[in-house]
């Protein structure tokens, strides 16, 4: 075994000639006895991307073409290279703003294709891209400033990985992203990831977990305006309800209200939230709390509102939440209505989420299937699975 003050260099030297990063577990070396907080992060990121390495190549193409995307990518381009290079001596301005641009970049590719097909880009994206710039010298602001970048690159992989229903992995990169959004002192991106994690309890149907998450990201949030209280007040409000607290369900809803209130029918917004997400979050403590009906009102009225740059996967998933309620009213055509809108749509979308919503069409209309409409929405939902 060599020496410790030498395996870093055998690291970096097989990283440079494997065009990869390699970790101390790659080699067979165990952690260093002296190993920096930032060091272990490194070394965290590259294990966690480790499972899609096996198509390195192609997603490394995938990456210069999200890349070339972003005004300037010549500049994009470069830096990429650089740093996939492992010659990068010194992190800049630069580097931290090529960062945050691909985080969006591949956050836009996630909310139209979903994350099968975004997740292992991100992943490549974090891996061989991000990792070796933590390990460069930087200054003590741009060391926050890039250690904020991949906080939030880490939330947004770890969001794709959920949607592909991969939740432990996801619980990871939110881990990772807390880690990384404390040692940056970044309190916002540390309370919106804190939300995340609330949100994917609240869709697993933790209800006490979720709402003890939307709590601690309300605690945790930096600051208290009416934008940021409606976008952690709804969350709390559909943990309450999930958790059977029907009280504080319905004044979180009522706080939501006003804080949008306040703000008008301004564009302003934190993390997406929207006069059409109070809609959304409106429908979900009404079917938590029995209120189907109310919860039909509520989606019918979330689709109004959405913009036609929202989500393509969250389009799906709420249109496939729509038509289960409707169903639960009586209102099969409708219902069947709706799930024909959400079969014409999904062969484009990649995602777990909807794969699993489509999946229990079948189920769902068994009983019904001597009616036409629901006979033929019953057999393409099945086509569907199968293809």
């Amino acid at each position: 075994m060599p020496r410790e003050g030498v395996r870093k260099l055998i690291l970096e030297a097989l990283s440079r000639r494997l065009d990869r990063p390699v970790s101390h577990a790659d080699a067979g070396f165990p952690k260093p006895t002296h190993e920096t907080e930032l060091r272990s992060f490194t070394e965290e990121l590259i294990e966690m991307g480790r499972q899609d390495m096996e198509r390195r190549n192609f997603l490394s193409a995938s990456l210069f073409s999200v890349a070339m995307t972003i005004p300037n990518w010549q500049d994009v381009v470069g830096r990429m290279e650089i740093a996939s290079s492992g010659s990068i001596a010194r992190v800049g301005v630069s580097d931290v703003e090529m960062v945050t641009e691909m985080t969006d970049q591949l956050n836009a590719i996630y909310n139209k294709r979903g994350g099968r097909f975004s997740r292992p880009m991100a992943a490549a994206f974090l891996t061989n891209i991000v990792a070796p710039l933590l390990r460069a010298e930087a200054s003590d602001e741009i060391r926050k400033s890039m250690l904020t970048a991949t906080a939030f690159l880490c939330y947004i992989t770890g969001w794709m990985a959920v949607d592909e229903g991969l939740h432990g992995l996801g619980q990871r990169y939110y881990a990772k992203g807390l880690e990384l959004a404390g040692a940056s002192s970044d309190y916002l991106t540390y309370c919106h990831i804190l939300r995340g994690m609330s949100v994917q309890a609240a869709d697993l149907g933790h209800g006490a977990s979720a709402s003890r998450l939307a709590d601690a990201a309300a605690t945790s949030a930096p600051i208290a305006g009416p934008l940021m209280r409606a976008f952690m007040s709804g969350q709390q409000a559909h943990g309450y309800a999930l958790a059977g607290d029907r009280a504080a369900a319905l004044r979180s809803i009522r706080e939501t209200e006003r804080a949008m209130d306040v703000l008008g029918s301004g564009k302003t917004q934190l993390g997406g939230y929207t006069p059409a997400t109070l809609a959304y979050h409106t429908a979900q403590v009404c079917h938590a709390l029995g209120d189907v009906a109310g919860s039909v009102e509520a989606l019918q009225l979330h689709f109004k509102l959405r913009a036609k740059t929202d989500s393509r996967v969250t389009e799906l998933r709420f249109q496939s939440m729509l038509a289960e309620r409707q169903l639960e009213l009586g209102h099969l055509e409708l219902a069947c209505a709706t799930w024909g809108e959400v079969l014409d749509k999904h062969p484009e979308i990649k995602s777990g989420a909807v794969d699993q919503f489509v999946s229990e069409i079948p189920r769902r209309l068994s009983p019904h299937r001597k009616n036409s409409h629901a006979r033929e929405i019953y057999e393409r939902a099945l086509l569907d699975s199968r293809s």
